[in-house]
């Protein structure tokens, strides 16, 4: 059933399962559709487009009815118990496919269990999800500002794409929507060979799949990465402190760091990168680290992203 509400300036709607595809043993393709996905419109390319996806609160059981919402949707939402208002989580679009009452947005999951912990909401939904299953969107309407994507490199000369799995989808969608002119580098961590995944992208970005295969999180991944800038392969030195929380793009930054709108770079090895970096915070922590204060890289060149941290339940 769906509850479009059209007075709202984005789609918050039921939509189903019309399509499920293992795509490795860590990652699973849902094609997503509804009526109301007639409205879906992004002003320019996907690149790394956020949406909400909001689970059932109860395993099997239905999705969170918002009929009736208003510009109070969210604080309503959070005040109902868990069990009826279930679990909201950010994902990339990595597809748009169909158009009009047709359209279709594809989304890839990890399903994999968390390496410290069991697994997350949005993971275990994936685990057991089969066509016909619901669930809510929350996505960009056309016409109307919404907001959710962070690549953004200007002019930059040359690009530098980091992530581990919980990014690869994000990556991916980038890569495909590059000019076919760009230059750069991607490097994407995955749990294990098998996780490697086929990905258009322009002949001058070169695509690194960094398989895991048991060594911990981030570790080989930093490695690959400062040997790209070629300050050698030292082991990641996570803070002490890390921000879960962390979002540090060249317009906004999550711990209130005042940020010039304008940046002029002169005479740096790094000054034409663009560097996007995205995935558990304390190994994003640590690639900031070097490209910012070790390197001196314009924190305007950067855009870094924890879009999780080991041991913390993120709320969406």
């Amino acid at each position: 059933m769906t509850t479009t509400q059209e007075s709202l300036p984005m789609i918050l709607d039921e939509v189903e399962v019309v399509r499920v595809d293992r795509l490795s043993p860590s990652f699973v393709r849902f094609e997503l559709g509804g009526a109301c996905l007639a409205d879906f419109g992004v002003d320019g390319p996907l690149y790394d487009q956020r949406i909400k996806l909001v689970f059932p609160g109860v395993p099997g059981g239905p999705p969170p009815s918002f009929a009736g919402a208003d510009d109070s949707w969210y604080d309503t939402w959070l005040k109902r118990p868990v069990e009826e208002r279930g679990h909201m989580r950010t994902y990339t679009i990595r597809d748009v496919r169909g158009e009009g009452v047709d359209t279709r947005l594809v989304v890839d999951i990890v399903v994999h269990p968390d390496e410290h912990g069991a697994p997350g909401p949005g993971c275990a939904w994936a685990a057991r999800a089969a066509v016909g299953d619901r669930l809510v969107v929350i996505a960009p309407r056309r016409g109307q500002l919404y907001g959710g994507i962070e690549f953004d490199p200007g002019t930059a000369r040359r690009l530098l794409l980091v992530g581990d799995e919980t990014a690869v989808p994000a990556i991916c969608s980038i890569l495909e929507d590059l000019r076919h002119d760009a230059v750069g580098a991607a490097y994407l961590e995955v749990p294990s060979s098998a996780d490697v995944l086929t990905v258009q992208h322009p002949e001058g970005v070169e695509v690194v799949w960094v398989a895991r295969d048991g060594e911990p999180h981030g570790a080989r991944l930093h490695r690959a990465v400062l040997e790209h800038l070629g300050v050698g392969g030292a082991p990641i030195d996570e803070p002490d402190e890390v921000d879960p929380d962390l979002w540090e793009t060249p317009t906004y930054s999550s711990s209130g760091e005042e940020v010039e709108t304008a940046a002029t770079v002169v005479g740096h090895d790094l000054d034409g990168i663009y560097a996007w970096i995205a995935g558990e915070s304390g190994v994003v922590t640590a690639l900031r680290r070097v490209l910012v204060k070790d390197l001196e890289v314009d924190r305007r060149q950067v855009a870094f992203m924890g879009y999780w941290r080991r041991g913390v339940s993120m709320a969406s």
